[in-house]
């Protein structure tokens, strides 16, 4: 497999610039959450000759092209495929660990691959899934098996779809009357003849994305092993640990700063090193297209804050 030139990792500089301003040890270990094609573990490995780096991703493809990427950087690198909520098991052997990095999402080489089915720009079925083994629902399963106030509840709550109900409502008469729906192309091809055109334009952006966004955060659970993540980092920690996270939009943004929030004012554990997410210059955003509706949140937790006994 080939790594994608164009893959480029958002607000890289930035979250390498909080590890290095919080004082992250020069042979630190640091945990990259959501290892993708390796553009972060790469840049950690670069800025910190010395470090350990272990990186976590669900989908094996992914693994697979960057172990072969990083292999350069022999044992300071080693990957695991595995969710990141899952990282307590993981990694417990290696804890303490000094920091960790989330790049949420969907990786530019899951959007690419049509038959992965996360675009609603190149046709494939309707899988979404980013553990490609197989295992798991489909985004096809869903739009089949779930009522029509049920798939309204998904894209309202997972996509802040304004238009959910009619949708939703357009997607079991197509059922009822055609079948089920196969492919991205037949979705995308519905939600255009469901939606009159005047509503389209005033959308702002592809008619459809929002419909896939919240189909994709369901298939994937990306929600609820968001918060089993960052819960699984706050006890592995190191004391004086950072975590970084980039979020692409509200819904992770919002888990994010919840649980921030919680750790510096509840938990007094640490504290938050931005009061605002840190935002894309003008320039990353005009270089990486992706960039356009990221934000940074990082917290470095106490230098007195003791490792939690890691559940078994």
């Amino acid at each position: 497999m080939l790594v994608n030139p164009e893959h480029v990792p958002v607000l890289a500089d930035q979250a390498v610039s909080f590890l290095e301003a919080a004082g992250v040890p020069g042979n630190g270990k640091i945990v990259d959450c959501t290892l993708g094609l390796g553009g972060y573990s790469e840049k950690i490995l670069r800025t910190f000759p010395q470090v350990q780096v272990y990186a976590l991703d669900r989908d094996p493809a992914a693994v697979e092209i960057a172990e072969a990427r990083l292999t350069g950087h022999g044992p300071r690198f080693r990957a695991f495929r595995a969710n990141f909520g899952a990282m307590e098991e993981v990694l417990a052997e290696y804890a303490p660990l000094d920091a960790f990095v989330f790049d949420l999402g969907v990786s530019n080489m899951q959007l690419a691959d049509g038959e992965r089915g996360f675009s609603f720009q190149n046709d494939g079925p309707l899988d979404m899934r980013m553990d490609s083994s197989g295992a798991g629902i489909t985004a096809a399963n869903l739009l089949e098996s779930l009522s029509a106030e049920e798939l309204t509840e998904i894209f309202w709550l997972y996509g802040e779809e304004r238009h959910s109900r009619r949708i939703a409502a357009g997607i079991a008469e197509h059922r009822r009357r055609k079948g089920p729906l196969k492919t991205t192309g037949e979705l995308v091809g519905l939600i255009r003849e469901i939606l009159p055109a005047p509503v389209q334009r005033k959308m702002g952006g592809h008619p459809a994305r929002r419909v896939f966004q919240a189909l994709r955060i369901r298939v994937n659970d990306e929600l609820g092993e968001l918060e089993a993540g960052l819960l699984a980092a706050a006890g592995l920690v190191s004391p004086g640990a950072v975590v970084v996270v980039v979020s692409y939009h509200s819904l992770e943004d919002r888990v994010v700063k919840h649980t921030f929030r919680t750790w510096e004012r509840e938990e007094k554990r640490g504290k938050a090193l931005a009061k605002r997410p840190v935002l894309p210059s003008a320039e990353e955003i005009e270089a990486n297209f992706k960039a356009r509706s990221a934000k940074l949140r990082a917290f470095q937790f106490s230098d007195i804050c003791e490792l939690k006994q890691t559940r078994r």
